[in-house]
């Protein structure tokens, strides 16, 4: 048993759960946050999910207009002093372990590792602690305030708290993929073939000798010199990433893909014939999993037609880009130059809980709208705006949704966020 009790407690470590845990204690809350890993990052420590996707629009003078700002654009700047991004995109996940969980320790929020949900205690609309499985054994630890941001939704469904799974009619979710790097590819070569790269493999995929559904494969560059290449280009679908099983058929069958497409380079290309794998992913990475359904559903209309929420806490104009959840193919809508979205404040507490937001990738939304804003830049901006939003309940002594979402929006502003 823990005697300790939080004002906060942050389930995840992801972008949104760091940046929901860093905002709430330079409030002055006292927070914890657990993870089931060993380090803060989520999906780009654990899946190896790299570059961040392009987190601007541009002016009628073609300069950049960031959109993903705050504790975000904070984590840019300081990578960059260490050395360790390129391009604004590509970083160096080490480095980020480190940086993140530097500011998670100067801020003053706790954190607990190598720590599972396994459940919660609710009574009426309130959560009074949750339940941790760890070294420890089984933690009951009581807090006033909860953020899930487990991009499942894990802590709000053991709430009981209403959510969708995947899109509408079938449920299914866009597809998993494992995430791998190679090592000793010579580069220049590698650009060279990038197109014959591309036309044999759908030149096998006919042929029926790559059995991976993907209708391309899709590398990137790393931000240094040694001859390492990042791929993000498995696909498994049909797959529930909320079901155990299912995650691990979706494992085993993934890593059979990353061996058959590093064969498919190394015995047929100039620049890979040299190569080796260098890691994969210590988990496959979930683009889309539960949404769990809040005061307000976030539609792709509204996406579309950039409404301007006037309970807006964050921004965002990432394409809405759906890897087919059935098999090959990727369908985008893009925004044109100046174009973005808002995301209203209501999205962020869900239906019967009053002391529990929810961050990142599970907000309330549908299918379609989730897969733009489910990019790390977005969700990290959607977590600082959670846990200062708690920090404002905390100081005012209301629930969630009583709060001054004024209040919100001047401190989220204050801090460099763009929320409209």
């Amino acid at each position: 048993m823990n005697d300790k009790r939080y004002d906060l407690i942050v389930a995840g470590g992801g972008f949104a759960g760091t940046a929901a845990a860093l905002a709430a204690a330079r409030e002055g809350l006292k927070v914890l946050l657990f993870d089931k890993g060993n380090s803060l990052g989520g999906a780009a420590v654990n899946c190896l999910v790299n570059p961040f996707m392009p987190y601007w629009t541009l002016e009628p003078d073609d300069k950049r207009k960031y959109l993903s700002q705050g504790i975000f654009a904070e984590i840019i700047r300081k990578l960059d002093q260490m050395g360790a991004i390129k391009g604004e995109t590509s970083f160096l996940d080490e480095y980020l372990k480190l940086l993140l969980m530097r500011m998670l320790r100067e801020a003053g929020a706790e954190l607990l590792f190598h720590s599972y949900l396994t459940g919660a205690n609710v009574e009426g609309e309130k959560i009074k602690s949750v339940i941790v499985a760890n070294k420890s054994g089984n933690l009951n630890i009581e807090a006033d305030y909860f953020i899930d941001a487990t991009g499942d939704g894990d802590l709000s469904v053991l709430c009981g708290c209403p959510y969708k799974l995947g899109r509408d009619g079938d449920e299914l979710c866009q597809p998993m993929t494992l995430c791998f790097r190679l090592g000793n590819v010579d580069k220049q070569k590698y650009h060279e073939e990038k197109q014959e790269i591309q036309r044999l493999y759908k030149e096998y995929k006919k042929d029926g000798k790559i059995k991976n559904i993907r209708e391309d494969v899709l590398a990137f560059d790393m931000p240094m010199d040694n001859g390492m290449i990042h791929f993000n280009s498995t696909r498994i679908v049909k797959r529930n990433p909320t079901d155990a099983f299912d995650i691990t058929q979706a494992e085993i069958e993934a890593r059979e893909q990353v061996f058959e497409l590093f064969f498919f380079l190394k015995e047929n290309f100039e620049s890979f014939k040299n190569s080796e794998i260098i890691m994969t992913a210590s988990q496959i990475g979930v683009r889309e999993s539960r949404m769990i359904m809040g005061e307000y559903i976030l539609t792709e209309e509204d996406l579309k037609k950039c409404v301007k929420f006037d309970d807006s806490i964050a921004v965002g104009n990432y394409d809405i880009d759906i890897h087919n959840p059935e098999g090959s193919g990727t369908s985008h809508y893009l925004f044109g130059p100046g174009e973005y979205y808002t995301i209203p404040y209501r999205c962020l507490t869900p239906q019967r809980i009053n002391n529990l937001l929810v961050a990142g990738r599970c907000i309330s939304s549908t299918h379609e709208a989730q897969a733009s804003y489910r990019i790390m830049p977005i969700c990290c901006c959607i977590g600082e705006a959670a846990g200062t939003a708690a920090a404002v309940a905390k100081l005012s002594n209301r629930d969630v949704k009583s709060i001054d979402v004024k209040r919100l929006q001047d401190k989220l502003e204050a801090n460099g966020a763009v929320i409209r």
